[in-house]
């Protein structure tokens, strides 16, 4: 094992990030199958360079998700996810290239690496590879063997590998969520539960000037409910429900007929979201004749910052402090696969992704020399636990 890991991967970032150039310019959108499957292949290939076995969940409409092995023992394995897909579409490379920016002195940490996908989370598959390329080239035993997801729908809401995250999870006696660090470096102890409706509003359609009468609006049916929804916002809980698109009519001078609107939800407890999830699936018609369909609910449960995360991130703490790093909590109201396996009681870590900021936006980097000092947390982790 090496005596400095910092100084180990501090040594290799340049393998860092020429890892990552090459993950983040294999484009992978979710949705597109044939492009998160090159993806898949390309990490395939590096996870069986270092000794892991790989399998391929194969996936009928989206890219097939990767269940990764290393290390062997009848010890319960510590689970890593990592997702494969971005919000970015195949071609953005020609307007969002790869570059490296020089370091700023006034940066927390220097150099900007940009990128598609880039910051999330192409630079923890990147870190991850580096890990195993260690515990290879070191011959170090693991206590606990790595079980690792390469997953392909996170950024669309996990739909088909949600059974598969909880599934590995429960066996597991640590989960390591790789999502991007928070801004400052610290780790994710907590994250909003998140929910998404599709509300529409039926009225009856007529003539606006000859039989307004006649008519039932719909656009005025969905005004009163997007009232109503705002409404159940509660910042006092942690509680915002947000309508965030609105559709309807089909000309001014008609009485539409049919109304839309999407709506996003984040809540902090689980009794909580079972009574705002309730509220919401409760709105009824306030306008005579009108109709209301509700569907959605809650689509990642909160991850509460249960005892069992305290202690996984006191333990990664005081991990951090051995090899030379203070290592910080905080929250976020965004989600992640965490939320997931959170709630079945086992010991989560979360963030322990790359340091940058900007995703899902034009600004999208991550901070180069962040990588050596992530990886090397993320070794400690695996070989201490």
């Amino acid at each position: 094992m090496a005596d400095n890991l910092v100084e180990y991967f501090a040594a290799r970032q340049g393998e860092i990030v020429a890892l990552l150039r090459q993950l983040v310019e294999i484009e992978s959108p979710s949705g597109d199958k044939a492009a998160l499957n090159r993806l898949g292949e390309f990490i395939g290939e590096r996870l069986r360079d270092v000794g892991a076995n790989v399998e391929a969940v194969r996936q009928t409409r989206i890219g097939d998700h990767l269940v990764a092995t290393f290390g062997s023992g009848n010890a319960a394995p510590i689970v890593t996810l990592c997702h494969m897909d971005t919000v970015w579409p195949v071609g953005t490379l020609a307007t969002m290239p790869w570059w490296e920016e020089d370091a700023n002195p006034a940066e927390l940490f220097g150099g900007r690496l940009r990128g598609p996908g880039v910051y999330d989370m192409k630079a923890s598959t990147a870190m991850l590879i580096m890990v195993l390329r260690y515990l290879r080239a070191t011959r170090t035993q693991l206590s606990h063997p790595l079980r690792m997801l390469f997953t392909t729908d996170e950024e669309t809401g996990s739909e088909t590998s949600r059974a598969l995250i909880e599934a590995e999870a429960k066996k597991a006696a640590l989960v390591l969520c790789l999502e991007p660090a928070l801004s400052n470096g610290a780790l994710k102890t907590f994250r909003k539960g998140t929910g998404n409706f599709t509300i529409t509003a039926f009225g009856r359609a007529a003539h606006a000037g000859a039989d307004h009468t006649k008519g039932v609006n719909a656009i005025e049916e969905i005004a009163r409910q997007i009232t109503a929804l705002h409404q159940m916002t509660n910042y006092a809980v942690g509680t915002t429900v947000n309508v965030g698109m609105v559709w309807g009519g089909t000309a001014s001078n008609v009485v539409p007929d049919r109304a839309q609107v999407k709506v996003d939800l984040r809540v902090a407890t689980a009794a909580e979201s079972e009574r705002i999830v309730k509220a919401i699936q409760s709105l009824r018609p306030q306008l005579p004749e009108a109709r209301l369909e509700i569907v959605g609910g809650l689509n990642r449960p909160p991850m509460e910052r249960t005892p069992q995360i305290v202690a996984a991130f006191e333990r990664a703490r005081a991990i951090a402090a051995e090899i030379g790093l203070e290592l910080r909590e905080g929250s976020t109201g965004g989600a992640s696969d965490a939320n997931f396996a959170a709630p079945l009681g086992v010991p989560v870590l979360d963030g322990l992704g790359a340091v940058g900021n900007g995703g899902h936006s034009v600004d999208e980097h991550v901070i180069a020399s962040s990588l050596p000092e992530r990886t090397a947390l993320l070794a400690a982790i695996v070989t201490r636990w």
